[in-house]
């Protein structure tokens, strides 16, 4: 995902926001590509497949296959919001989120308690969990109401900040899945901080908005995140503002690009 420019900045170490433009080019892109792939979970949908290939011996069998793996449904633009969130910390803030949290879900259509976005971030040789809270709205305020109430952007980054049990169960939580997984030994790295200072995390939330830029979206939550924030800490928030208008169709665009290979 290309940043078509940096609205305005906020914020100095630890806790730090951003106001970033997403252009129509950029999105489509986005959409067609790494947000497609990341809402549609393509890579453990090719897993279960592979898994699955001897087992699927007759033509029946591999379209009964297709059916199970395949998805009809238009996404909600909340899920389309998180894999743009996603793809934009993985680009730009080298992330890695190796265990989506669609994998966890019993049913269709739910969304689970804890952070939205569990995983990784390197820099340079040191390996640090990552923790990021997503939320998408086209509210004309500025923040818009998902910022605020007992599940608003606000009360989760102070939870993740000061609670040392919310953190020790993300970290719990992607260890079970990190037993017998290729990405075992970056857990491992990140867990050997971890262990050595609880609070040494990184911690991202993110707006996802198709308003005019401005910096209200970001500049309360900064300026209260920074109130008793460990110093080996750091928080970044970040608004991503897409062209206006475009939250409202964002599951029926994404939805496009997977049934026409990438052409709207």
């Amino acid at each position: 995902m290309l940043i078509t420019a940096t609205e305005y900045t906020l914020g100095s170490a630890p806790v730090t926001g951003e106001g970033l433009a997403v252009s129509d080019h950029s999105l489509d892109e986005s959409l067609a590509g790494p947000v497609s792939a990341a809402v549609f979970d393509d890579e453990g949908h090719g897993a279960i497949e592979a898994l699955l290939e001897g087992v699927a011996d007759t033509e029946f069998a591999q379209d009964t296959l297709s059916a199970l793996l395949g998805d009809a449904r238009e996404p909600e633009a909340w899920r389309v919001g998180e894999a743009l969130a996603e793809t934009y910390l993985s680009i730009h803030q080298n992330c890695n989120f190796p265990w989506p949290d669609g994998r966890d879900e019993r049913k269709r259509s739910s969304s689970l308690p804890g952070a939205d976005l569990v995983g990784f971030q390197r820099e340079g040789e040191q390996e640090r969990f990552a923790f990021g809270e997503v939320k998408t709205s086209g509210e004309q305020s500025y923040p818009p109401g998902a910022a605020y109430g007992r599940h608003g952007l606000k009360q989760q980054l102070e939870d993740l900040k000061d609670s040392r049990t919310i953190r020790d169960d993300l970290v719990k939580y992607l260890g079970h899945r990190a037993v017998s997984a290729t990405w075992r030994g970056r857990y491992q790295a990140a867990a050997s901080v971890y262990l050595r200072d609880p609070s040494e995390v990184r911690i991202f939330g993110i707006l996802v908005r198709d308003v005019d830029p401005h910096e209200d979206d970001l500049r309360a939550r900064v300026s209260s995140l920074e109130k008793d924030c460990p110093p080996a800490t750091a928080i970044g928030l970040f608004a991503l503002y897409l062209p206006i208008g475009r939250i409202a169709n964002l599951g029926r665009q994404v939805m496009q690009y997977r049934e026409l290979g990438g052409d709207s």
